[in-house]
């Protein structure tokens, strides 16, 4: 992918990051579990490994987590954040570097969300020094089934149906 192409392609997906997990961040869920969320930026974090690369994804998935706790004023849950975009962003990486003959677009966001959980709550555990918050996890993780199959399903529909797939290169 030529440099201009691929950066105007970075560009955008950044900014629709940002712009889903602005809107992830007004709807309000079902069940009442503090930290839990949507996940629906992580689209594009997924989109942008398959799509355009890995080192790119990665960019991805940090920028779009700074440019949110910076927006939102959510400074204080900033590091769980980061502990969770850092860990399932390699995790996907990985997932997809070794895994895509075994595994789809859904099971390595599956992968990623169940990393992404595991983040914030060691980064949670560390910061309030007690391994009790790690009973939070099976809770977050059964959640994290659920919005990591969306995730990994609507990352199917836009690379098969995008020309942004056809760019790498």
């Amino acid at each position: 992918m030529r440099n201009n192409r691929k950066l105007i392609y970075l560009s955008l997906l950044s900014a629709l990051g940002i712009v889903l997990g602005l809107f992830e961040s007004v709807i309000p869920l079902p069940v009442a579990i503090p930290g839990a969320r949507l996940g629906l930026s992580n689209i594009v974090v997924l989109v942008t490994i398959v799509a355009i690369g890995y080192k790119e994804g990665f960019f991805v998935s940090i920028f779009k987590t700074v440019i949110l706790a910076l927006v939102t004023g959510a400074v204080s849950s900033f590091f769980f954040s980061m502990g969770g975009a850092i860990l399932s962003s390699f995790a996907m990486i990985l997932s997809h570097k070794f895994l895509k003959k075994y595994l789809s677009l859904i099971g390595i966001s599956e992968i990623g969300s169940f990393f992404h959980n595991l983040g914030q709550v060691l980064v949670a555990s560390y910061i309030m020094k007690t391994t009790a918050i790690l009973a939070y996890l099976p809770l977050l993780v059964i959640l994290g089934i659920f919005t990591g199959f969306f995730v990994g399903l609507t990352s199917i529909y836009v690379v098969d149906n995008t020309n942004i797939s056809k760019e790498r290169g």
